[in-house]
């Protein structure tokens, strides 16, 4: 099963590793949307739509839609203590 940014839990991360679709917003990728990089769910809106999150230090909202185009590997925080 692929993991997307619309999958994160508040304060999780991932890391970028592709886009489902071709075509992903221009801006998006100006701000540091890319594979390789960091993304860490912020927070949630009370409708479940936007989503905020941390990209590069970054703060973006996006579309719930948006957010399930970018695929992401988790990070495991408690591996690495």
């Amino acid at each position: 099963m692929r993991t997307t940014v619309a999958h994160l839990k508040k304060g999780q991360k991932g890391i970028i590793t592709d886009f489902t679709e071709d075509i992903l917003p221009i801006k998006l990728l100006e701000l540091g949307c890319l594979p390789g990089n960091v993304v860490e769910l912020v927070q949630i809106a009370p409708l479940k739509d936007p989503i905020y999150i941390n990209v590069s230090g970054t703060h973006i909202a996006i579309r719930k839609s948006v957010a399930e185009q970018i695929e992401v590997e988790i990070i495991d925080e408690t591996q690495k203590k």
